[in-house]
């Protein structure tokens, strides 16, 4: 029982900091395009 007073707090730490990461992504446009990049290795320069 006393092991839940730490994880359920680092959990939600952790789950914050993931929807931080994403949200961030987001704003900065890393999935704004993202059919070029999978196209891009199949053609020939």
């Amino acid at each position: 029982m006393d092991s839940l007073y730490l994880l359920i707090p680092l959990s939600v730490l952790i789950v914050f900091a993931i929807i931080g990461v994403f949200w961030w992504a987001l704003q900065a446009g890393q999935f704004d395009n993202v059919d070029r990049e999978g196209e891009r290795i199949l053609k020939n320069d």
